[in-house]
């Protein structure tokens, strides 16, 4: 079973979740104590589940998730490009972030920067800049928008990466569901307007899958207790099918 449920938020139980069947859900018991502490532990076990199937696909509460992902697939001697779909940068640290969210830091982390307490649970060896890609991050934190330029990660829209040939080698593909406009996501936690149709986003997922070099695909999941969840599950089953067919 690749399949894999990891229902949880900031470290803490987000029950609601629509996962398509067969799938296994990952809940350990995790410690008290800080989100970053509870989220080492919880992206250990990630990367355990991670480094012991094929291909999986991963339905998680935030976009930390792609931490555990990453370390499990380095312990199986993989390491891929990561194409991250995400309308916000997710590349803050604890000195630049405006609101002290951690879901604000994943990009940051997994290539080397800020708090490392969660790469280092996991495992995870941190990514070249060179290895990532930032697609349609459109909606940045002051100054956020300055570290992204001046790193080497790459940057592009969902129309870009849909009509180009993506990095050579093995992809792992992150979706955040708020990439998508919100008129076709809803029950977002942190909408952001403007954004691609989720057909133009289901045509760069069929772009991806077609390549037969995704070694791995996760999202990070609509809010369960939201108006219009139903609608963004749905949504975003369209989004994981091209990869969920490779199973």
């Amino acid at each position: 079973m690749s399949v894999v449920a990891v229902p949880f938020f900031m470290g803490d139980p987000m029950p609601g979740f629509d996962v398509p069947d067969p799938y296994e859900t990952l809940a350990p018991d995790l410690p008290s104590g800080e989100p970053h502490e509870r989220m080492a532990v919880l992206y250990r076990h990630l990367a355990d589940k991670v480094a012991a199937v094929s291909n999986p696909v991963i339905y998680a509460g935030d976009c930390v998730s792609t931490i555990g992902v990453l370390a499990g697939l380095q312990r199986k001697g993989i390491h891929p490009t990561l194409i991250f779909f995400d309308a916000h940068g997710d590349f803050n640290t604890w000195e630049t972030t405006p609101s002290g969210f951690i879901g604000g830091m994943p990009l940051a982390m997994l290539t080397g920067r800020g708090e490392q307490t969660i790469v280092d649970g996991a495992g995870l060896t941190p990514l070249p800049d060179a290895r990532v890609v930032l697609v349609d991050g459109r909606d940045l934190d002051p100054g956020e928008d300055e570290a992204i330029e001046q790193s080497g990660i790459g940057v592009t829209t969902v129309d870009e990466l849909a009509h180009s040939l993506p990095p050579r080698g093995p992809l792992y593909v992150h979706v955040d569901g708020d990439v998508v406009d919100p008129s076709d996501m809803p029950a977002m936690n942190y909408p952001a307007p403007d954004g691609p149709s989720l057909h133009a986003v289901r045509m760069a997922m069929i772009h991806l899958a077609t390549t037969g070099r995704v070694v791995a695909f996760s999202i990070s999941s609509w809010n369960p207790e939201l108006p219009g969840a139903d609608i963004a599950a749905a949504a975003m089953l369209k989004l994981a099918e091209p990869f969920i067919a490779t199973l």
